[in-house]
C-alpha cells in the first residue's frame, strides 16, 4: 500500500499481534527516535522499558490488535496501532460523564481504539502522522473510534479536530504511572487533571453533533 500527495513515496504495512511482536525491534527503534525528547526527560511512564512493557501487553492479550508501519525507501518512519473494544474493556474506566446511557456498551465491533501515532523526527511535519492514522482507519469495519489525548496538549488536539475527531468526554486513565495534569495554581478547574476523549468522525463519513462518537469507518458514506 502507498500514499500519494504530500508524503509520496510512503509504504504502509499492516501486522497483526503475532507479526507486530516479530518486528519488535523496529517498533522499538521508532519510539525510540519519536518520543527522544519525553524519554530524556526520566518520567518511568516514558522510558523505553516501560513503553515496550506496554506493547509486549497489547500484543499477547487477544484483544486483535493492529499495527501499520509507514516505510520511506525501506526504512521506518512511523506506526500506529489499536485494537477494538471487548465486552470487558476497561478503556471507559474513569469516564467523567457518560454522554448518553448505552455509551460505553461494548460487543468486540462497536468501538475501535486508536492507541498510539508515532513518526520519527525527521518524518514529522509531513503529514506522516495523517497518512499512518487514515491508513489504519481505512481497514477498520467498527462503528466508531475512540482515541485518548492529554488535556494540554494542544498540538494533538488541533491535529485531531483538523483530522476529523469530535471531543465527546473526559476521563482519567487508570494504568500505573499514567500522566496526569496536576492543577497549577490550586485554583485552577479540576478538568486539567483530566485526560481528553475524542470521537472519529474523519471527513469522508458523516459527522455527527458534538458530545457524540460520530459514524467510524464501518458506516463510509
Amino acid at each position: 500500500m502507498t500514499h500519494q500527495g504530500k508524503t509520496s513515496g510512503l509504504e504502509f504495512r499492516r501486522h497483526d499481534a503475532d507479526q507486530a511482536r516479530a518486528i519488535r525491534a523496529t517498533v522499538e527503534e521508532v519510539y525510540r527516535d519519536a518520543y527522544a525528547d519525553a524519554i530524556a526527560c526520566g518520567d518511568p511512564f516514558d522510558s523505553p522499558e516501560q513503553f515496550m512493557t506496554r506493547f509486549d501487553a497489547y500484543t499477547s492479550s487477544g484483544r486483535g490488535f493492529e499495527m501499520v508501519l509507514a516505510y520511506r525507501d525501506g526504512e521506518p518512519v512511523g506506526q500506529t496501532w489499536g485494537w477494538p473494544l471487548g465486552p470487558d474493556t476497561a478503556w471507559w474506566r474513569g469516564l467523567v460523564a457518560e454522554p448518553e446511557p448505552g455509551f460505553t456498551e461494548e460487543n468486540g465491533t462497536r468501538t475501535f481504539a486508536l492507541s498510539e501515532i508515532m513518526v520519527r523526527h525527521q518524518w514529522t511535519g509531513r503529514g506522516t502522522a495523517h497518512a499512518l492514522h487514515d491508513a489504519l482507519l481505512a481497514g477498520r469495519n467498527e462503528e466508531r473510534a475512540t482515541l485518548l489525548v492529554e488535556a494540554d496538549n494542544l498540538t494533538a488536539y488541533r491535529a485531531y479536530k483538523a483530522w476529523g475527531w469530535n471531543r465527546v468526554g473526559q476521563l482519567r486513565p487508570g494504568w500505573p504511572d499514567a500522566p496526569v495534569r496536576r492543577p497549577d495554581p490550586p485554583t485552577a478547574s479540576p478538568t486539567q487533571n483530566l485526560t481528553g476523549m475524542f470521537g472519529v468522525v474523519p471527513g469522508r463519513w458523516r459527522t455527527c453533533s458534538f458530545l457524540w462518537m460520530g459514524e467510524g469507518p464501518g458506516r463510509r458514506r
